[in-house]
């Protein structure tokens, strides 16, 4: 779980670092590194590229590419350890989506935990340092969409091997980033090359070791350790984008991830 959220961290903070680059663009190279991965292995193990559900997989990447797009864009904004923590309340609507469409249960500790880790977010706009409003805007609603998209994955449950589910997902942001970033395409030299094909690989790696990490060790003790990419960002954020955070940002990014951390105790 560390290498992972090692490798998101570090694709945040390069997608930070292009920032001269279109959004679209982006998101068109993050797909790219991935579908270097996916293509081949569903080819070498013979899994049916299109999947049973396919209404829900489609839904999964429309969905996937909004929230990422947006998430990218907000990088523009914000600083990349605080979009990142904001980002991180995902969860919170994902449990709201669960009860409504999935009539699934919230338990009365967990809504007071949901509006401690909200507390977090206003905290952040309210005093934190130069925290933009459009930023905040956009990574609400892609953790909003985010929160939707788990619960969409819950539905396909294990009717889908992953590889299908991420596979929809990257084609559908290579379509879009592509046919979005032809008018404004923007040239890269040769290290751009490298760090814009890096994003699919950080993101491919991050998402691998992840799902290893659950699959040999109890999710309630491997799903906390996730929240360690937001620790990892803002590092990064301090020593290379000399980001500074005051007292209220820590403060609002401490009981978000007290708050969900928290949460994933009490629902387990």
């Amino acid at each position: 779980m560390i290498f992972s959220v090692i490798a998101f961290a570090l694709m945040n903070a390069v997608v930070k670092y292009l920032t001269d680059f279109n959004v679209y663009q982006i998101v068109f190279f993050r797909s790219i590194g991935t579908l270097a991965f996916t293509v081949p292995l569903i080819i070498k193990y013979k899994i049916p590229i299109l999947g049973t559900n396919k209404k829900l997989l489609l839904t999964r990447g429309v969905l996937g590419v909004i929230s990422l797009t947006l998430f990218f864009e907000s990088l523009n904004y914000l600083a990349v350890g605080t979009a990142v923590s904001l980002r991180y309340t995902s969860p919170i609507f994902a449990a709201i989506f669960a009860l409504i469409l999935l009539k699934e249960k919230i338990k009365p500790l967990q809504w007071f935990l949901f509006v401690l880790a909200f507390a977090g977010v206003l905290i952040i706009k309210g005093f934190g340092k130069d925290v933009d409003t459009v930023g905040l805007l956009l990574v609400i609603t892609s953790a909003i969409i985010l929160g939707l998209i788990f619960v969409v994955i819950r539905k396909i449950g294990t009717k889908e091997h992953p590889l299908v589910i991420i596979n929809y997902f990257m084609i559908m942001a290579f379509i879009f980033g592509g046919i979005m970033s032809i008018n404004a395409w923007k040239q890269p030299n040769l290290s751009e090359w490298a760090l814009l094909l890096s994003l699919g690989v950080f993101g491919y790696i991050g998402q691998l070791y992840m799902t290893k990490a659950f699959q040999s060790y109890e999710t309630n003790v491997i799903a906390p350790l996730k929240y360690l990419e937001v620790v990892f960002t803002i590092i990064i954020g301090v020593f290379w984008f000399e980001e500074i955070y005051n007292l209220f940002s820590l403060l609002g990014v401490l009981l978000i991830l007290s708050g969900l951390i928290l949460n994933f105790i009490v629902k387990r």
